[in-house]
């Protein structure tokens, strides 16, 4: 149950004046670190991935953990692709298990951005997944974030982000008033105008990257005028640091389980700042209330075959694996064959949907009616398919 939907979490800190951290990890000491605050503060939290850190580690190991934390939390968690490269990396992002994506396509155009930005809403919006888009750049300016994010910070234009929204249709939109990636340079200066010009033209949630370095007060004027969920990263990372590089200087000649001692203390302390400051803790059980259960559906087969060529048969189940998995919304495909040579039905296929979304998407998928068509139901006219809703 606390895996929900990341659209009515994000709706629910609009309508009531707090945001949500988008809090990036890049290890399990983040992670960890993360769903311990989260817990400590009942709040609830996005667990965000972004494309731009998957040289630090396993994307779809990653995944498996923040699937299991968030599954076995008691507050409310969403999963996020943050800042991704492309649709494919958004539909392998939701086939992995998050149920939040934003391809970055902010240093395009705007009808480049427009362009690439509809693509990902239509895919995952058949998939159930909210989409995050961005109008306006928000740049890096020190630390790994000046090399991730180059070039100079760009304003979001209200006339812009209007037609922007209508004509992607994108769930929460990402915008530029000021913030930067990494650490700021003195002091931020944010157009708190611009801002609530926005949020009084467009009435969705807000989102704001690059938090780091924002005052107690700037937070505040954010999610005051439509800000719902807060990208942070860099004071993890450097609290993290810092920790590393006393325990370090404490024992020059510790090991690297003395090097990353209490960090996650470290981390899970700014985390909870934030949660408190930023007003979204003691919300989970609000949360929880409203938002839809990010529940996965079992498309169930059972079927005979018409042939005896088991060479077919095996071909067209070890095809169906492969080219079923890559459609959107599709977690796993499981093909078996009955124990029992007596069963009524010899053979079944398991395909696990993210979301009820994509019984339609899928069903009409060419890849799908192409298979079908070809190598499956050719030889297999008495079957039954069921879909079940997983508790």
């Amino acid at each position: 149950m606390p895996l929900v939907n990341m659209k009515d979490m994000l709706v629910h800190a609009y309508q009531n004046g707090y945001a949500v951290g988008g809090f990036d990890l890049v290890s399990l000491d983040f992670l960890e670190a993360i769903m311990a605050a989260a817990e400590a503060r009942r709040s609830p939290v996005i667990l965000s991935l972004a494309e731009s850190h998957f040289d630090y580690y396993d994307f779809e190991l990653a995944m498996a953990a923040a699937e299991l934390a968030a599954k076995r939390a008691t507050v409310p968690v969403a999963i996020h692709l943050d800042h991704g490269a492309s649709l494919e990396s958004a539909v392998t992002a939701i086939n992995l298990g998050c149920n939040g994506v934003m391809v970055d396509a902010s240093h395009e155009p705007f009808a480049g951005n427009v362009a690439m930005t509809q693509k990902i809403v239509n895919m995952a919006h058949a998939c159930g997944v909210p989409v995050e888009g961005e109008l306006g750049y928000v740049a890096g300016v020190e630390g790994e974030d000046a090399e991730k994010h180059p070039g100079e910070v760009v304003y979001t234009s209200v006339d812009e982000a209007k037609r922007y929204v209508e004509q992607t249709g994108v769930d929460v939109l990402a915008v530029s008033i000021g913030t930067v990636h990494g650490r700021m340079q003195g002091e931020p200066e944010l157009d708190v105008e611009r801002l609530q010009q926005i949020n009084a033209a467009l009435g969705i949630p807000l989102v704001i990257h690059g938090g780091t370095g924002l005052s107690d007060e700037q937070f505040r004027q954010l999610i005051a005028n439509g800000v719902a969920k807060i990208n942070y990263y860099t004071a993890l990372a450097d609290a993290a640091g810092t920790r590393m590089r006393e325990n370090v200087a404490a024992d020059d000649r510790c090991g690297y389980t003395g090097i990353v001692r209490e960090i996650q203390e470290a981390m899970r302390v700014e985390i909870e700042r934030c949660m408190l400051n930023w007003g979204s803790a003691n919300q989970a059980d609000a949360v929880l209330a409203v938002a839809e259960a990010w529940q996965p559906v079992h498309h169930v087969i059972i079927y005979n075959v018409n042939t005896t060529d088991e060479a077919q048969v095996a071909n067209m189940m070890a095809e169906g694996e492969r080219i079923l998995s890559q459609i959107p919304g599709v977690r796993r495909v499981v093909t078996a064959k009955a124990v029992q040579q007596a069963a009524q039905y010899q053979f079944s296929w398991l395909i696990e949907f993210v979301h009820a979304n994509v019984i339609d998407s899928y069903r009409e998928h060419p890849d799908h009616i192409a298979f079908a068509d070809s190598l499956f139901r050719p030889i297999a006219g008495d079957r039954i398919s069921i879909d079940f809703r997983q508790n």
